[in-house]
């Protein structure tokens, strides 16, 4: 896989705290669905306070969940994070610069199958559940830690 690395930046943007701009919830595998009107602030509080204790969850702008959305998966000290925009065309992954050039596998798996590098998931929890929360109320990729956009 080619990849750009976009490097992270020092400060965030000013956005509302409070806005929910995700559109459905999705818990993996077979867990609980929310959608519109469902996703209130207790569920996205709920969602993020489970996200270090290890989840896996589908965050989308879509409505019905199958484009524009944020994969969480937390677990053993690991969490990755995958972005998936225009119907797979435009894809967006957590990067951990300590592991570049390696093949070496984190113990996470996307879709309870598809294992993930360690290049493509970082150790930052605090993190990677902050970036989950800016997804949540912005609808963009958090610009605090490095991500990978997937090229060709």
């Amino acid at each position: 896989m080619k990849l750009q690395i976009i490097p992270k930046q020092d400060t965030i943007p000013a956005f509302d705290p409070h806005a929910i701009r995700i559109q459905h919830i999705a818990y993996y595998p077979g867990g609980n669905t929310y959608e519109g009107d469902e996703i209130t602030e207790e569920i996205v509080s709920k969602i993020l306070s489970e996200i270090p204790r290890g989840i896996e969850v589908c965050l989308s702008l879509d409505p019905y969940g199958e484009d524009n959305f944020l994969e969480v998966i937390c677990g053993s000290g690991w969490l990755a994070l995958g972005y998936s925009s225009n119907c797979g065309q435009e894809n967006y992954y957590s990067y951990n610069p300590a592991f570049a050039g390696t093949e070496e596998l984190c113990p996470l798996t996307s879709g309870g199958q598809s294992p993930i590098e360690k290049y493509l998931a970082i150790n930052d929890i605090e993190a990677g559940t902050a970036a989950a929360a800016y997804f949540i109320r912005t609808g963009r990729l958090y610009p605090c830690i490095d991500w990978a956009k997937q090229i060709g």
